[in-house]
């Protein structure tokens, strides 16, 4: 019975929880160094993996592509790794000695982390390393439609625990994925942090479940082709960014937003690198299966190439065609291609000035995607400099592919599958999240001045500035000067 499942798998979240609480326990008395090594162990179990978690999740979900997510994978396990390999989580982890603060590492407990379809045996990979490296465990709560290979991932990341000597508990997965088994995880007493990445449905369930939380919600990203910028580059990173895993990151491209002078150029480049301009009828037959009649995504079309959904629409494109391109002059409820599409499907505008791309841009962020992402491709910065101080974003992409530039592997940000949307996007947090989002700060301060000092506000009486100081030699020539001169004119 259906009851029967949800019954169990609240039980099952309670157990979870109970076993993560206690092996937190052992693993709060562990040093740097053996935390270190214990995810140097994971990291290479994972990296191991790569490939065939890659195909399990390709398999199981239909999203994607099974070569671009062996390096998600990699980018989950080795290059998040190697970024917070050095990073002090553990006891004492800075001391002002000016200050006489010193700043002391508490790991929040038990993380709770919701897993998305889209990029699912990486981000279990990910939220794994940056929980254990904070000195929690963590609970996952897999998304149904790729439960197979997120417990796979998990009972790897638990083998090597037990290889490393490690309680595996520290890494436990609900096996029964319910709306009620992942509603418990969330409101549970010993749950720490909620670390949630999903839809914008999850991550208001995150924020109001009464425990502490980061969420990220839907990104939404314009990709604005300024005219100076080198426009054959700016298509070539767009088109391999959008098509990178079939568009399933949520910091791709979205938009083309382009200004009208260079218009023609950009669509004929367009073009010539493999994008298929729709006509208004086709743009037509392919909105329809973009969304669901409620307004979500239509999860039919998540993740699958540009071919495929030109079919699914009956839409004839040429069989080279990467990227579908759809022109427009409008944003909002009505037009489909404004939103999210976590496929190969871009909206295109031209706009008279920079200016009005600027604005455009914001438009289609507040529309949805705010706080998210947003890419510029340009080579004068004056532009540069006044997009990045008006985008209601947190990470602004410049001449770079949004999707793998957003979560830092092809950008100097922190490396990350949890990108954060600030308080314009409604989330706790505007950075890439780390470890270091995943610790409370216990500060120890000395006394460095005593009450009775307090008391005594009245500003200090100014002394007046001191005069300069005085040349005695100096005096003494000017007055024989004088006086010479007085002698001089028998005044004297």
């Amino acid at each position: 019975m259906e009851y029967d499942r949800d019954l169990q798998s609240i039980q099952q979240v309670r157990n979870l929880v109970a076993d993560a609480k206690a092996a937190q326990k052992t693993l709060a008395g562990y040093g740097q160094e053996r935390i270190d090594l214990m995810l140097e162990t994971i990291c290479a179990a994972c990296e191991e993996q790569a490939e065939r978690l890659a195909k399990m999740a390709v398999e199981e979900t239909g999203f994607g592509v099974w070569r671009d997510k062996v390096l998600k994978n990699r980018l989950g396990s080795r290059v998040i790794y190697d970024y917070i390999r050095d990073m002090k989580t553990v006891g004492i982890i800075r001391e002002d000695h000016a200050a006489r603060i010193w700043d002391v590492a508490v790991p929040v407990g038990v993380v709770a982390a919701l897993i998305p379809s889209t990029n699912p045996t990486s981000t279990v990979m990910y939220k794994t390393m940056i929980s254990l490296k904070a000195g929690n465990a963590v609970v996952f709560s897999p998304h149904p439609g790729a439960r197979n290979c997120i417990l796979e991932t998990v009972r790897i990341i638990r083998e090597a625990l037990r290889r490393a000597g490690a309680p595996e508990d520290l890494a436990g997965a609900i096996s029964i994925p319910t709306v009620e088994a992942t509603n418990a995880l969330m409101r549970h007493p010993d749950t720490g942090l909620i670390l949630a990445t999903g839809g914008p449905g999850m991550v208001k369930a995150a924020y109001s479940s009464g425990n502490p939380a980061i969420g990220v919600g839907a990104g939404n990203t314009p990709a604005f082709l300024e005219r100076s910028a080198d426009i054959p580059a700016a298509i070539r990173r767009i088109f391999a960014s959008k098509c990178f895993d079939n568009g399933t990151i949520c910091a791709s491209e979205q938009s083309i937003v382009t200004e009208c002078c260079i218009r023609d150029q950009v669509v004929d480049e367009a073009k010539r690198q493999g994008g298929y301009f729709l006509s208004e009828p086709e743009s037509r037959q392919i909105a329809n299966i973009l969304l669901r009649s409620g307004g979500s995504m239509n999860p039919a079309i998540v993740g699958k190439n540009a071919v495929t959904i030109a079919e699914m629409a009956k839409v004839a494109v040429p069989s080279g065609t990467r990227i579908l391109l759809s022109e427009h002059t409008g944003v909002g409820e009505k037009h489909p291609f404004s939103r999210e599409k976590l496929c190969p499907v871009l909206a295109f505008f031209a706009e008279e000035s920079w200016e009005r791309a600027c604005e455009r841009s914001i438009q289609l962020l507040e529309n949805e995607g705010a706080g998210h992402t947003l890419a510029i491709h340009s080579e004068n910065d004056e532009v540069i400099r006044a997009f990045a101080l008006k985008k209601p974003v947190m990470r602004m992409i410049v001449n770079a592919g949004s999707a793998l530039g957003g979560v830092g592997a092809t950008t100097g940000i922190a490396p990350a599958l949890t990108l954060g949307c600030g308080a314009v996007g409604g989330s706790a947090t505007s950075d890439n999240v780390t470890p270091l989002n995943l610790i409370n700060i216990r500060r120890v301060a000395w006394g460095i001045r005593e009450i009775e000092s307090l008391y005594n506000t009245a500003p200090a009486e100014k002394s007046p500035p001191p005069g300069p100081e005085i040349d005695r030699d100096e005096v003494a020539r000017i007055a024989m000067e004088v006086i010479e001169r007085l002698m001089n004119t028998n005044k004297l």
